[in-house]
């Protein structure tokens, strides 16, 4: 608050945007009604009320209106009355200024003024005084005036007003200024300024927004002090809650920390209103990997956002056929981002990598996704490079990272990640851990634990295996659809009919095991068998030539399944290779195999083979040139044939496949 002495000239009324206001002063720190003459004239902020003016007291004021029986005029932009006809000397038009005295503020809410023509005045600048909303406590001020003050994280320009999102200490909420149809409102304001916003709370379809009378951009020490408080609110608001595991399993629960950080940087990101877009390994770990992250990110979404519309724009779910982020993938994830940032105002995603994401493949998209400044968090237990993959990620979870491996799940470690976002969906996910063990065939200790947890949810093994058998089938058609309601269901995530989901999964597994039965029955025959020098056994099988394509199960699957056959049936070492034109997927039962290490060397080894690929230390793809298959898979056995045996090893087979 401050006061400009001038002699009979209107000055510009200055806001002070920010804290609270004081009430009208003087430069003396004196009250208006401390005055008794009428050298006092009174220029009102644009945001000040009723509240802020008194009778008897002089303002400036700009005519807004002119009507037979006078003029209208405007005190601030919610201050207006009328100067009657009777009291008026001269005319005036739209737009001229002059300085009204409050004569009366009648019980219906009307002013009535009268000229005034101070001889020598000096003007007081008012700024209201107001207490600041909060964006998260709106419900119980509808059709009241407020006043926020929080930093604007999303702009989208409707066919009629510009909605600005405002995020605050306590949430975020759509605020609609208008200035012509379709035409943007306040082209001055953009995506990370701080504002101090004066509005009507309004109901809207069930869901809050504010009207906005005025915006204005804070700057200065004013910025600051709003900065520093919503920096401080946001960190505290961004901790992940504190959350005991499910089960007792000493090798998951050292993951915690690194989890923490992942839950930490996800719910910062829902509370600064940027989209997340996940993207994981189109199987059943995959799946139950990113369901339950999914439904935790959409229910603390619901929490902070007052825009219903808020759980479709800043969460995405999309599958990754490959366990690796491909260049197709990024290029229509960067596209569809650089759109919704066009279209809808949105700053550029976070990507999280759930299942995926670890390996030296992964870096090309990782690269292309760092031209334009993109988060990245990644939780795996595939093989990790993490030389290669961390200069490019803000946080990456793997078992092997603490000398763990596979068996650790990354939807066993998910469900906790999610529990540490959102504590409140633990009962729906309890049984979700046992199903991505067995999914991804997990030897786990902790799988008994597991797997009794969720019987005492009224899941028998048997039950939990069709659901795992049920994903997969369904992730195979889905293709590149996330098929968010149909997954859900199988899952029973999220799913609100109990007795569908029983007999969905039912069905489903059911028709994965005829269609597994008759691509097995195509391609048995044709296996071929040879026994290493290690006496491990070696099967070989064409699953380009001597099986169904482009139906369930898929080349990786169909090898996981003979190769399962064969070990039950000798009961001992195994490798399985099912191959085709240009790749290969590998299964291996007590053979200390290291396929990460066998790629790099192929690569290295034979010229010209573009041998490339990863996956497990004994469960793995790879790609190589088309000519060079002989040389490959040659290379390849001999380097099997090498490997030491190892009858405590197991594999994970069935969860990680290469599509042809």
């Amino acid at each position: 608050m401050f006061v400009l002495r001038t002699r009979g000239t209107k000055l510009q009324s200055v806001k002070n945007s920010g804290t609270k206001r004081t009430d009208k002063m003087t430069s003396a720190d004196s009250g208006p009604d401390e005055r008794a003459d009428d050298s006092v004239v009174y220029d009102l902020a644009a945001d000040c009320t009723l509240s802020d003016i008194s009778e008897g007291e002089q303002y400036h004021a700009a005519v807004n209106g002119v009507v037979d029986y006078g003029v209208f005029v405007d005190l601030s932009d919610s201050v207006s009355g009328l100067v009657h006809e009777s009291n008026l000397s001269q005319s005036y038009d739209v737009g001229d200024d002059l300085v009204v005295k409050l004569l009366e503020v009648r019980e219906n809410g009307d002013l009535s003024f009268v000229p005034a023509d101070p001889d020598d005045y000096e003007t007081v600048a008012v700024a209201h005084e107001y207490k600041v909303a909060e964006t998260g406590n709106l419900g119980d001020q509808v059709g009241e005036t407020v006043h926020l003050e929080g930093e604007v994280v999303q702009i989208k320009q409707t066919g009629g007003p510009t909605i600005f999102h405002v995020s605050d200490d306590t949430g975020v909420v759509p605020c609609a200024a208008f200035e012509e149809a379709g035409v943007r409102a306040h082209p001055e304001i953009d995506i990370g300024d701080v504002v101090h916003l004066v509005g009507v709370v309004e109901e809207r379809d069930g869901a809050l927004q504010v009207e906005a009378t005025s915006l204005d951009a804070l700057d200065g020490d004013e910025e600051d002090v709003v900065r520093d408080r919503l920096e401080t609110a946001l960190d505290e608001r961004a901790e992940p809650h504190e959350t005991e595991p499910l089960v007792e399993w000493p090798a998951l629960e050292q993951l915690f920390p690194d989890l923490r950080d992942i839950a930490k940087q996800l719910r910062r990101t829902v509370l600064e209103s940027r989209p997340i877009r996940v993207r994981h390994h189109a199987d059943g770990d995959g799946m139950c990997a990113s369901l339950p992250v999914e439904l935790a990110l959409k229910r603390f979404i619901e929490q902070t956002h007052q825009d219903p519309d808020a759980k479709r724009h800043l969460f995405k779910r999309l599958p990754s056929k490959a366990p690796f982020y491909e260049m197709e993938d990024v290029t229509r994830d960067l596209n569809f981002a650089l759109e919704d940032q066009a279209r809808h105002g949105q700053k550029l995603p976070l990507l999280l990598m759930l299942d995926n994401g670890s390996t030296e493949e992964d870096v090309p998209a990782y690269e292309n996704l760092a031209h334009y400044d993109i988060p990245i968090l990644v939780v795996d237990h595939h093989h990790p490079d993490p030389e290669a993959v961390e200069p490019y990620t803000d946080g990456h979870v793997n078992p092997y990272l603490y000398d763990e491996d596979y068996r650790i799940t990354t939807g066993m470690m998910c469900v906790e990640l999610a529990r540490m976002i959102c504590p409140d969906i633990t009962e729906e996910l309890r049984h979700v851990p046992a199903v991505a063990g067995i999914s991804d065939r997990s030897k786990a200790n902790a799988m008994t634990d597991y797997v009794e947890l969720a019987e005492s949810e009224g899941y028998s093994e048997e039950f939990l295996t069709d659901m795992g058998e049920a994903l997969d089938y369904e992730a195979f058609w889905l293709k590149y659809d996330p098929g968010r309601n149909l997954i859900n269901d199988v899952l029973n995530v999220g799913c609100d009919d109990e007795e569908r989901h029983k007999e969905l999964v039912s069905f489903l597994a059911e028709r994965a095991r005829s269609d597994t039965e008759q691509q097995l029955d195509a391609a048995m025959p044709h296996v071929q068998h040879e026994r290493l020098a290690s006496e491990a056994h070696l099967y070989r099988v064409d699953v380009e030539n001597h099986a169904y394509r482009f139906t369930y199960p898929p080349p990786g699957k169909t090898t996981g399944e003979i190769h399962d056959r064969k070990v039950q049936e000798t009961g001992e070492p195994v490798i399985t290779i099912g191959f085709g034109p240009d790749f290969a997927v590998l299964r291996s039962d007590g053979v200390r195999l290291d396929i990460p290490e066998m790629v790099s060397e192929l690569n290295e080894e034979i010229v010209g083979g573009g041998v490339s690929g990863g996956g497990h230390l004994v469960v793995g793809s790879i790609k190589f040139v088309k000519g060079m298959r002989e040389q490959v898979l040659d290379a390849l056995v001999e380097k099997m044939a090498d490997a030491e045996l190892d009858e405590a090893l197991q594999s994970t087979t069935v969860g990680h496949q290469q599509e042809d």
